[in-house]
């Protein structure tokens, strides 16, 4: 079921905006590892699993109150989301991350936690790096440009795997804060190759 539904929303970002995706060599055959993602629409989830190939079924977290709808709580769980409660840390929405990193599958987080009301990056919050760090699995950055516009250009840009060091050391607040902006640096990077 995640491949025909990666098929219909491959065809939909094909036909509705000129997409295109530019680094797919950068992605590995396999999994475990976590895709860290701007966030600039309600779209970029299915987009950013579109972006890689339907043969590596992508999990990610999804604001709980959208699972209460029937229909999106379909599609949200044939594209592999899982729900997180944003008031406040959600353990269980973690421990689903880390299982699935354990099993070797591929976990996406916007580490902006929503979504940036102007299209620029925001900072991050500190969920992504201290899964990324304490998984000790390696993080594909993916930046999203261009706006979702009937016809205009939408661009991928995916960028080598990199991983974060561990959190041992330091004051473990200052040092997710520095990971957390360490991964917001190498989106970045990816926003400017226009």
């Amino acid at each position: 079921m995640y491949r025909l539904v990666h098929l219909l929303f491959s065809c939909y970002f094909k036909l509705a905006y000129r997409w295109q995706v530019y680094g797919l060599e950068n992605i590995p055959s396999s999994g475990p590892f976590i895709i860290c993602s701007n966030h600039i629409s309600w779209f970029d989830p299915p987009l950013v699993a579109c972006s890689i190939p339907p043969e590596l079924p992508v999990h990610f977290m999804a604001k709980q109150e959208l699972f209460s709808n029937f229909l999106f709580r379909a599609i949200l769980k044939r594209m592999g989301a899982f729900p997180i409660n944003r008031n406040g840390v959600d353990y269980t929405a973690i421990r689903t991350s880390f299982k699935l990193l354990a099993e070797g599958k591929i976990v996406c987080l916007f580490p902006e936690g929503t979504r940036s009301p102007t299209g620029a990056p925001q900072k991050a919050q500190p969920g992504a790096a201290m899964i990324a760090a304490r998984s000790k699995v390696p993080v594909l950055p993916v930046a999203v440009t261009g706006p979702y516009r009937w016809r205009k250009p939408l661009r991928v840009n995916i960028g080598p795997l990199f991983y974060l060091p561990s959190l041992e050391g330091g004051d473990r607040k200052e040092v997710l804060s520095l990971l957390s902006a360490e991964i917001m640096d190498r989106i970045k990077a990816l926003l400017i190759q226009e």
